[in-house]
């Protein structure tokens, strides 16, 4: 029998005013990371698209001039708790630092939304990039190489705590008034190097068994926590060569680990500008670019490069910058799209007012679903995490218009064939390690 066709995995990467700078001056959107009604929408949007989840990006900061999507914003599990009563299918994906929180914490509201979602959750483990979060918790900002040996440690505390029950802990047998199997339940009594945890989590088993584990750092270290940890990647990539390089080297780093390429799913952020006509995208484009203005995009650009341009010609070359301790790989992602593109300062703040560095797709729904097969069939990606230039017509466009040219060349889902977020990434439920520890090894046939 013929191995089952590969499909691609598709992420709505949720921005309440558009992932444009300007998205939301657009005649058509709605906005606002605070109106619910338009969320909600929109996440539905993306559940009639069969996508495997929405995934909620979060910051512990705030400033005026930031991303207008950014500026003020419902915290991200409450908003998923309440989406997940407004949804039946789709993934749950929220971003939590690992640097500003508590493993217990963390472990504890992801197994919650796990369980009100039936099986949906997903956690974004991100160490914080910007040192202006330090000053909300009153501490010191580490450094890139100690925010990731935290997060190491941060996740497998998380891990451990998510295998505090194991299944069937939960007895409640009313005949003999046994309500919890204490054999089953289990203390983790971790003492690291940036944790003390004793345990165990005041939650049951989940329906995935761990809620999915999703990793957004693309740096050396970044890259060896996901291929040690994480069960998706979202990156970013501009070129097909560079996310093919980069697809394989991940991949390759899973062994190490006895991880099998399959069990890591790596998916680019793709911005889509769709139109009827080449010329109609290209204008759709141009129209929300004649609204970016260098005093709006400043911001995104030099927190990314983690260094001030702004005093530089607008319309000269991108100087040489320091080395960044903030995000290293988007910073040096930047830098390398304007060398090789021959960028001025203006052109790279209409790249990231637009997509932030992702790879941008401007054309008609051929179009659009000609690059994503291109890129999915060249071993770059397993899928793309969607990134609409304002809402909610910029998602209306690729559901309607792009998915069902992708359903028609069978490279994704016409329907859900799982309930859970691991399901519709093809993953099976981790074995709870003290469950694992008593079930004695297969012995071989007697010879």
């Amino acid at each position: 029998m013929a191995d089952a066709p590969r499909h691609l995995h598709l992420g709505l990467f949720l921005q309440g005013a558009g992932h444009h700078v300007a998205g939301w001056r657009h005649p058509d959107a709605q906005s606002g990371s605070e109106n619910f009604a338009l969320l909600q929408q929109v996440a539905r949007t993306a559940e009639r698209g069969k996508f495997d989840m929405v995934f909620l990006a979060d910051g512990l900061s705030t400033t005026t001039d930031a991303h207008p999507s950014m500026v003020v914003r419902l915290e991200p599990l409450t908003l998923l708790s309440a989406l997940a009563l407004s949804t039946s299918r789709i993934g749950l994906v929220a971003t939590a630092s690992t640097t500003y929180g508590e493993p217990f914490h963390t472990a504890r509201v992801f197994a919650s939304l796990d369980h009100i979602s039936g099986g949906r959750a997903g956690w974004n483990v991100v160490t914080t990039s910007y040192a202006r979060s330090a000053a909300n918790f009153g501490r010191a900002h580490p450094s890139h190489a100690e925010r990731y040996a935290i997060a190491g440690e941060y996740v497998d505390v998380v891990k451990g705590l998510w295998d505090s029950f194991e299944t069937g802990a939960v007895v409640a047998d009313k005949a003999s008034g046994v309500y919890v199997d204490p054999e089953r339940v289990h203390v983790l009594e971790h003492e690291g190097a940036y944790f003390s945890v004793k345990g165990p989590l005041n939650s049951s088993r989940s329906p995935q068994g761990q809620p999915v584990i999703i990793q957004a750092g693309s740096s050396d270290p970044g890259q060896e926590l996901a291929a040690r940890t994480a069960d998706v990647v979202f990156t970013a990539q501009t070129d097909v060569s560079e996310a093919r390089t980069f697809y394989r080297g991940l991949k390759d780093r899973l062994a190490r680990h006895g991880r099998r390429p399959e069990s890591l799913a790596i998916m680019p952020g793709l911005f889509p500008v769709i139109g009827r006509t080449p010329q109609e995208a290209r204008e759709k484009l141009d129209l929300l670019q004649s609204w970016t203005d260098p005093t709006s995009a400043y911001p995104l650009l030099n927190e990314r490069l983690g260094a001030d341009v702004s005093g530089y010609p607008l319309d000269g070359p991108l100087p040489d910058l320091p080395d960044s301790d903030q995000i290293k790989s988007r910073a040096r992602l930047l830098i390398e799209l304007a060398r090789r593109d021959t960028l001025t300062i203006r052109d790279l703040l209409n790249r990231v007012g637009a997509a932030r560095g992702h790879w941008m797709v401007v054309g008609t729904p051929v179009d659009v679903a000609d690059a994503v097969e291109a890129w999915f069939k060249a071993g770059a990606a397993d899928g793309f995490n969607v990134m609409p230039p304002y809402f909610p017509g910029g998602l209306d466009d690729f559901v309607d218009h792009v998915v069902p040219i992708l359903q028609e060349r069978n490279l994704f889902r016409t329907d859900y064939e799982g309930s859970t977020l691991r399901a519709h990434l093809g993953l099976a439920a981790p074995e709870n390690r003290y469950t694992a520890a008593r079930t004695p090894a297969p012995t071989s046939a007697a010879s």
